[in-house]
């Protein structure tokens, strides 16, 4: 800490002077502890912690707490009552009483016995203490204690002096700091000046003092308030009295600002890996940019590294994250394409991440990710998330608004990274792309607006060329307190420009011999009218249930929506797709993705929704059922490969699924929601999901939920954080897939925490993609394989932890993980 200004010595009496000479004493001497001035917001030391609202998709991380720690655990001098406040120092009066007080030339001052000083949030005790008034020197000694706001301090005894901010202690050094409770011991402190120690034979701990389950012991400890930084050397680190990882020189944090240095190291062991072991270095080189350095070994690959750069300017920010690999040493032939032997190859993958802001109103977003090959996620990723992703995407976009329009231009890409996939899956390129969108109120009720794209498409071995889509409309926005009523004329205008050669595709490609392509002209568009009508009521009631009121509302629903059929069977298939029928779909204009395809309607969605809403407003039980009802048939079709007309019969049935959705929260403690959709037509169940989210006790949580899309997937999933005790909890998650009769994903592991330590141990088994050889000129469809990984993770609160990559795949994997 940095000494305060004090009013001139020369001009007080004797015995005030010798109070603020023995608090000048303690300022010297609090440079002598090894971990002034952390700060940690004091929710970190009281418990208190915002829990994770249910539902949440992914929780934020708990900040350092260390309400398991010792109750009082201060050192035995603690005065709970003495005032917080260190700005009142410049101005507050000094109190002191002694036994005995003696000055032979009123410039040499003795005081002993029971010695207590008292300024503002300061207090000195010691058994002696002499102060020089004309050199500033003081001497006290025989057990001094201090406090201040932030600290603690006591040692046998302490010289120095205060006009040049220097200070020994000696014997029995001890320290604590009161807001981020780190504290430790030294033979000898040193207070070279207001901002750097050293420390002789030094310990230091965020555990209770007289428990440290861990502790850094150092022959020497300096710290740098201004960087808020401390440097062992020749430090061992030891784990209940166990040394375990020496190193001649090692760089911790003083506070929760962003320091450069060594975090701690990391391991874990994946089969297509093997061991894994990576050693962070953070380079903290300005308050608006930094970047982390990341060393990797792989037992069977061999060395990497890694990095992350941040930065913040401003009219731009970003993120640059990379691998790079200079030569793999594995190949093995079961997982590696024949067309690429990853022995002895580079391997690489990069991220960028970027907005620019050109003017006001305008800028530029950057994201473009690529890796070195099809194979890397396969090789390098460690979970299922990762293992799973199947494209790379990367655009980049310049970007302009105002109060009604928004305009973009730029381009799309996509990368395969799917081993078991051909590159030919990739979507479409769309360099350039450009949109235009605009929305002007007028009058009182209406709107006027345009959505327009224009792209051009580009596939190796693909029908290519231009699109351009536009959609005027009109709408109008009825409303009172309990109805509305939504009309809206829309005109949809689709028109393509085919690139030479043409003919010789179909849809999905080059056409056989023999076949006819369905692109007859260069040239083919497509204009349609699209009307719609959105009506409904709200009704309120009081109601009360489980003696609890609430407002009940019944919401009934009408959405009319007309399309007249066109043909569009000569039309390329550049971004479109047939969307599987959900919820949001029963007031959609359009089943289709993409602008290639505009389905016909002539259809009604009738729908009702009731809600139960507390006292506070708070949403507690919502359910919905609705259908569309169909006049029409359903002509619009996406072809199969090779042929220009549907792959099923155009649908004519009379009414959509119906859509019933029930979601309710009563209470704090659980949550529970559920989706089922049934075919009136097939009397078959097309989907149906179920979720229920249970809090145990404070930190908590039980997760069951069962997916099922007919033809695509049937899973059952639960996951649980389930505490034992009050330091250890049980980690789980199981995914099981019923058409696949085998688990997709099973996680277990234990976590323990105490005072100032968390350990976690998970090990996860995963599928990976595939299993086979794969050949990029007729790939097989092989099964699915799997693999394992095992990772272990230790933190050191106050001290970082030795990797946070555990800590974020368990909040992906376990819905309300903290």
């Amino acid at each position: 800490m940095k000494p305060k200004s004090l009013p001139p010595s020369r001009s007080l009496p004797p015995r005030r002077l010798l109070a603020i000479a023995a608090a000048a004493a303690l300022f010297s001497s609090q440079g002598a502890h090894a971990a002034s001035q952390t700060k940690h917001p004091k929710s970190t030391l009281n418990g208190a912690e915002v829990v994770c609202p249910l539902g949440t998709f992914i929780c934020t991380p708990r900040p350092d707490n260390f309400a398991l720690c010792r109750p009082n655990g201060q050192l035995e001098f603690y005065d709970p009552f003495l005032s917080k406040d260190s700005s009142l120092r410049p101005t507050a009066k000094t109190y002191i009483s002694a036994d005995y007080v003696q000055s032979p030339d009123q410039t040499i001052y003795h005081l002993s016995g029971h010695i207590k000083t008292i300024r503002a949030d300061q207090e000195l005790h010691a058994d002696f203490a002499d102060y020089n008034s004309d050199t500033s020197d003081y001497d006290a000694r025989g057990n001094v204690h201090y406090q201040e706001s932030e600290q603690l301090l006591s040692a046998d005894h302490i010289t120095g002096n205060t006009d040049n901010s220097t200070g020994l202690a000696t014997g029995n050094v001890r320290f604590q700091m009161l807001n981020s409770h780190g504290n430790g011991t030294a033979v000898r402190g040193q207070m070279l000046d207001a901002d750097h120690h050293r420390y002789t034979v030094a310990t230091y701990s965020t555990c209770d003092i007289g428990r440290h389950i861990w502790e850094i012991r150092a022959k020497q400890i300096t710290t740098d308030d201004t960087t808020n930084r401390g440097v062992a050397r020749g430090a061992t680190m030891n784990m209940f009295g166990v040394p375990f990882f020496y190193s001649p020189y090692m760089s911790f944090p003083l506070s929760d600002d962003r320091q450069s240095g060594f975090l701690y190291p990391y391991f874990e062991h994946t089969g297509e890996a093997g061991y894994q072991f990576r050693l962070p270095y953070y380079l903290n080189l300005a308050p608006n940019y930094d970047a982390t350095l990341t060393p990797r070994y792989y037992s069977l690959r061999g060395a990497m590294l890694s990095g992350e750069a941040r930065y913040m300017f401003p009219k731009t920010n970003g993120i640059f994250d990379f691998e790079f690999m200079p030569s793999d040493n594995y190949n093995d032939q079961k997982i590696t394409p024949t067309s690429f032997d990853t022995q002895g190859q580079q391997r690489y993958l990069y991220h960028i991440l970027n907005t620019t802001t050109l003017w006001p109103g305008w800028f530029v977003s950057t994201n473009i990710q690529r890796a070195s090959d099809q194979n890397y996620l396969h090789d390098f990723g460690d979970d299922l998330f990762t293992i799973s992703t199947a494209l790379l995407y990367s655009s980049v976009y310049l970007n302009g608004g105002g109060n009604w329009w928004n305009a973009s231009f730029g381009g799309d890409m996509w990368q395969n990274v799917d081993p078991s996939e051909p590159n030919s899956v990739e979507p479409y390129k769309r360099l350039p792309r450009a949109t235009f969108n605009m929305d002007i109120p007028f009058a009182r009720w209406y709107d006027f607006g345009l959505t327009s794209e224009a792209d051009d498409f580009h596939k190796f071995d693909n029908v290519e060329g231009a699109r351009l889509d536009l959609t005027p409309y009109v709408d109008a926005d009825f409303q009172g307190p309990a109805w509305f009523f939504r009309p809206k004329l829309a005109y949809r205008y689709t028109a393509y420009s085919l690139d030479s050669g043409y003919q010789n595709y179909s849809y999905y490609g080059p056409i056989s011999a023999g076949t006819t392509s369905p692109f007859t002209q260069s040239n083919p568009s497509r204009a349609l009218p699209i009307v719609s009508l959105d009506q409904g009521l709200i009704f309120e009631r009081s109601t009360s249930m489980f003696d609890t009121n609430y407002t009940q509302t019944l919401e009934p629903r009408l959405f009319y929506l007309y399309v007249p059929y066109r043909n569009q069977n000569n039309l390329p298939l550049f971004d479109t797709g047939l969307m599987d029928f959900d919820d949001w779909m029963l007031f959609a204009p359009n089943q289709f993705s993409g602008a290639d395809r505009q389905m016909n309607a002539n259809n009604l969605t009738a729908a009702v929704t009731t809600r139960l809403l507390d006292d506070g407003g708070v949403e507690r039980l919502s359910a919905t059922f609705g259908q569309i009802r169909y006049f029409t048939p359903q002509l619009v079709q996406i072809p199969c490969s090779g042929t220009a007309s549907g792959c099923s019969p155009t649908t004519d049935w009379a009414g959509s699924d119906y859509v019933a959705e029930l979601s309710t929260q009563l209470n704090d403690q659980w949550t529970a929601s559920t989706e089922y959709l049934w075919n009136p037509n097939t009397r078959l169940t097309d989907l149906g999901t179920f979720t229920l989210q249970r809090r145990l006790g404070f930190d908590g949580i039980l997760n069951f939920s069962y997916r099922f899309r007919r033809g695509l997937l049937e899973q059952y999933d639960v996951s649980a954080v389930y505490p034992l005790a009050e330091r250890w909890r049980l980690i789980g998650d199981w995914t099981y897939s019923v058409m696949d009769k085998r688990t997709v994903e099973a996680l277990a592991g234990v976590q323990y925490e105490g005072c100032c330590v968390k350990i976690s141990v998970v090990a996860r088994h995963y599928v990976n993609g595939y299993d086979g050889v794969i050949t990029n000129v007729s790939p097989t469809q092989p099964g699915p394989g799997s693999d394992t990984a095992v990772m272990f993770e230790l933190e050191f609160k106050g001290m970082g932890a030795f990797s946070g990559q555990t800590d974020s795949i368990l909040r992906r994997d376990i819905l309300g993980y903290q």
